[in-house]
């Protein structure tokens, strides 16, 4: 009987080891969406034998996670906000992983007639002239921070904005649900869209001002703020995000024949 015990501990102890070390990051509901969590994360964990748990939230609030503590690292694309988390002290600094780019998603007939706009700008005003029904995130997200800075670009204030403007709180899949059974415009990520199975009667109408490029940044958690954080796992995820292997995986992943992000670490 000691024996088959015995036995039974060490196959406790064996899958403990073989288990691997675990961390968590916090990342944007559009980098979820996008599918690109499911090709990457399955060879983080061949490759480095590290299960990257993910908060899966909005920018704001996967700021707020690393501000906590609560968290090793975030993955984010809002330049300003990470520039004040690391200002604040929260992360030593951050790192460019990769870009997509913004694009304005809208019903098909495209009544407020944004798609031969030249600026991003000018398909706002065009929406807002027409009071065509609008999605906005409104979570205090990446997406929902530039969209704000865009309508502020094209000189407007969406404070002021009637009732074909809605601010639903909700994540990039939920919101363009939304639009998309209410047949509103809404601004997207590329990925999100094309990686999004309801699209019914909802087509890209505009993309390609600089303006809407979307860069993505890892930013590692201070541990000088939060000692407890798994800084030596975030730098190997950090290291393993900026290789070679990485940049295959990403520069590769598409959608439709699409590419969805472009790998630009250095």
């Amino acid at each position: 009987m000691k024996s088959v015990f015995a036995a039974l501990s060490a196959l406790v102890i064996a899958s403990s080891v073989h288990a691997g070390e675990v961390m968590k990051m916090a990342v944007t509901t559009s980098f979820n969406n996008s599918g690109l969590a499911d090709i990457l994360l399955p060879e983080i964990q061949k490759d480095l034998d590290l299960e990257v748990q993910l908060l899966v939230v909005g920018t704001g609030q996967a700021l707020k996670l690393g501000r906590a503590g609560d968290v090793d690292a975030i993955l984010v694309h809002s330049r300003k906000a990470e520039d004040k988390f690391i200002a604040e002290g929260y992360g030593p600094y951050r790192r460019e992983i990769m870009y997509n780019d913004f694009v304005f998603i809208g019903p098909k007939a495209d009544g407020a007639k944004i798609a031969d706009e030249v600026t991003a700008a000018g398909a706002l005003r065009k929406i807002a002239e027409a009071e065509a029904m609008f999605v906005s995130r409104g979570d205090d997200s990446g997406t929902h921070k530039k969209e704000l800075s865009l309508w502020a670009s094209a000189d407007l204030d969406s404070d002021g904005f009637g009732p074909w403007y809605k601010a639903v709180g909700a994540g990039m899949g939920a919101s363009l649900n939304t639009a998309a059974g209410m047949g509103a415009y809404i601004m997207s990520d590329r990925a999100s869209w094309l990686n999004f199975g309801n699209k019914g009667d909802m087509a890209l109408l505009y993309a390609g001002d600089p303006v809407l490029f979307n860069q993505y940044a890892y930013l590692p958690v201070s541990v000088e703020k939060h000692p407890h954080v798994k800084a030596e796992l975030a730098k190997q995820l950090e290291a393993w995000l900026v290789s070679d292997r990485a940049k295959e995986l990403i520069d590769t992943y598409k959608i439709n024949g699409e590419t969805l992000f472009v790998f630009n670490a250095n």
